[in-house]
């Protein structure tokens, strides 16, 4: 089925978001950050479909990775067996939800609390050099990367929070994100949640995740704060590399997460797309996506130890942040909240201008939403009924089974 794009177009009041936040065409691409046998193994899985237009930003990333092998051997050589016998004592915490749930703002959010870390946008543009060359690309090349994400109006850079799928995907791991190199031939959509992926493959992405934390770890020697949708689908693996990691899940109303991941998709495959972007088919990818991860989702999270999960409506969040985030820290033992709390005061007063993306969904969506995604809608109490909104500023978190923001996680 054909995309409909006019069915997804932002609303917002401000005539920029759906074209001003447009990554220009000579900003880096994640591809940028590859190793060069690492692309060349992307190009070849992809039989070299980079379309014409495409051709000197491939050939520019091609040069470029050679450069990177260089620098990944340099970082090797330096601080590869530091790296390789650092050990992750604090468990890491996990965000996790599907796309444009509000797991960057939650991470954002958490963040502020100096106690953690997390992979930076470049860490994950070049997680096998960043150590050696982060300084250098922070401070001179900065003017390179766009100050706001393509998708909507928030800020972006070099040194801001990031997802560490693009690191994977970087790394040459399996990811579904590989599409967003070719568009145009549907990928990696196996490594949500690894059915039928190779045992081989499985361990080598669970190596490459390994690797990189311990690359974080050995930086800042803090808890690392990782956010990334992919790995709603993918307790069972993480589980097994971090038994004791943390989990915070996060969910919005379906009528803004569909349109919001239509559009995102769109805006990240025209930001980082090697091809013409046609978005065939797009919207049944959206829906089956969704209903993969959550199926994943509910069948795995009864594997996380009991107070190592809590789930978190983007409503509640959004309506009260402060005591929304207390609650969470109270669940997950975070630690102390009042530590915290002037930073993330700081950050939610910088955040009060900020207005979120507005999309229209038409009548055959919302009745396609709810057939398709009725059940979810069900668990977390999303009335059919509802337009989605983000709640006002005095609008009480909701209370029903669980604490603000929060649903205790039962073992």
């Amino acid at each position: 089925m054909a995309h409909d794009q006019s069915a997804t177009a932002p609303l917002s009041s401000r005539s920029s978001d759906a074209t001003a936040n447009r990554k220009p065409y000579w900003a880096p691409k994640v591809w940028h950050g590859m190793t060069f046998r690492n692309w060349m193994r992307l190009l070849a899985r992809n039989r070299f479909a980079v379309d014409l237009k495409f051709w000197p930003v491939a050939l520019g990333i091609t040069a470029l990775s050679v450069l990177n092998s260089m620098l990944a051997l340099v970082q090797s050589l330096i601080f590869g067996r530091k790296i390789a016998r650092t050990e992750i004592h604090e468990p890491p915490i996990f965000i996790i939800g599907h796309w444009r749930s509000g797991t960057t703002l939650l991470h954002r959010l958490l963040v502020q609390d100096e106690r953690f870390a997390f992979p930076t946008t470049y860490d994950c543009f070049a997680p096998k050099s960043t150590l050696v060359t982060s300084g250098f690309v922070r401070r001179w090349l900065k003017f390179l990367h766009p100050k706001r994400r393509p998708m909507d109006a928030m800020g972006d850079g070099f040194d801001f929070p990031h997802e560490d799928e693009f690191a994977l995907c970087s790394m040459g791991l399996g990811s579904p994100y590989a599409r967003d190199a070719f568009p145009n031939r549907p990928q990696g959509e196996a490594f949500l949640d690894f059915d039928g992926v190779a045992p081989t493959e499985v361990a080598r992405w669970k190596a490459g995740l390994f690797r990189f934390m311990q690359t974080l770890t050995f930086r800042s020697g803090k808890p690392i704060v990782l956010k990334s949708p992919s790995h709603t689908a993918r307790i069972r693996v993480l589980l097994e590399l971090f038994p004791n990691a943390r989990f915070i899940h996060i969910v919005r109303h379906p009528f803004a997460v569909f349109p919001s991941t239509m559009w995102t998709w769109q805006s990240v495959y025209r930001a980082h797309g090697l091809q013409r972007v046609r978005c065939d088919g797009l919207d049944e990818y959206v829906y089956r996506v969704f209903l993969r991860m959550h199926r994943a989702y509910r069948e795995q999270k009864h594997l996380i130890p009991p107070g190592h999960l809590c789930e978190v409506r983007y409503e509640d969040l959004v309506a009260d942040p402060i005591e929304n985030m207390r609650a969470i820290y109270d669940q997950l033992n975070l630690g102390d909240f009042d530590r915290a709390r002037p930073k993330i005061d700081a950050y939610v007063a910088s955040q009060k201008n900020y207005v979120p993306n507005r999309y229209k969904v038409s009548p055959e969506q919302r009745e396609e939403i709810v057939r398709r995604w009725g059940a979810f809608m069900q668990e977390y109490s999303y009335a059919a009924a509802d337009r989605e909104q983000t709640p006002s500023k005095t609008a009480a978190p909701s209370r029903t089974n669980h604490e603000p923001a929060t649903r205790r996680h039962a073992a």
